[in-house]
Formats: structure tokens, sequence, C-alpha cells
């Protein structure tokens, strides 16, 4: 699993001009389902996500994590994390889980995500065409991978 995370002052989702999911401060993260990704990925990924520390302590320091600041999660699927891109001129999508699967464990994250995440946990819709909005706050942008 992996999961591109962004720094946001604020974040929105839109799908055929209407709002489908929005935060405020917090992380937006891009998470994108690779075959053979299962229970134990989801729960680790949720960990990180939660854990991370980018957020500014009283120093200015990334000591803080989304836990710690009761920021907003914002889960938006995106298979295209997945892309290998090693050669050519068009990406390989055989490192992205079937859809089906991708939908069961990215369903099962923003579950997980809920349940133990109570500042708010808002996402995207799954398969649809999306237009993600963001002021990212830095910039801060981190790639995670549980393999």
């Amino acid at each position: 699993m992996i999961a591109l995370i962004q720094r946001v002052s604020s974040a929105r989702v839109d799908v055929d001009g209407s709002t489908v999911g929005a935060i405020g401060p917090g992380l937006l993260a891009l998470v994108a389902v690779q075959p053979g990704d299962g229970e134990a990925q989801t729960a680790r990924m949720l960990q990180r996500l939660l854990g991370y520390r980018v957020f500014g302590d009283e120093a200015g320091r990334m000591n803080r994590s989304l836990a710690d600041t009761a920021g907003g999660l914002l889960l938006v699927s995106q298979f295209t994390l997945a892309a290998d891109t090693d050669s050519g001129m068009r990406p390989s999508f055989t490192r992205a889980a079937a859809p089906a699967e991708a939908e069961r464990w990215f369903n099962r994250l923003v579950e997980l995500a809920r349940k133990t995440h109570s500042s708010g946990v808002e996402t995207g819709r799954f398969g649809a065409h999306m237009q993600v909005h963001l002021v990212n706050d830095g910039p801060v942008t981190f790639r995670l991978e549980v393999p």
C-alpha cells in the first residue's frame, strides 16, 4: 500500500461539481492499493497516517502527528501511485491491485480510520473522476509505503 501525504490548510474533493469530502487543517492522503495488500498493510498504513510527525511543535520542528493535532484526514483513492514508470513513455499499472481488491482495502482503511480518528475522516469517491483541491501547507509532501 502506498500513500502520498500532503500537510494541508484545507482540502476538498469534488465529483460532478459537488463536494463529496472536505477538511480544514490536516492531511490529504492519496492512496494506492497493491496486489497482495491486506489487513496487515491496511492497519500499518493507518498507523503511519495518524502517527507520522509532519506538524510543527512550539519550536516549529516537525514533531507532532495528525493524532496529536486532531486535524482532518482526507483519503482519496489513486491507483496511479502504483504505476510502473521505469521504462517507456506510458505507465504500466501491473503494480496496482485490481479495482475490486483495491476498493475492498481502501474501504477498510476508511473504516478503520473512522473508528480510530475521531477528529474527522473524509473521502473522495472510489473510481470516480475527481477534482482534488488543496492548499498545501509548507509545502510538505511525503510518500509512505507499507510492503
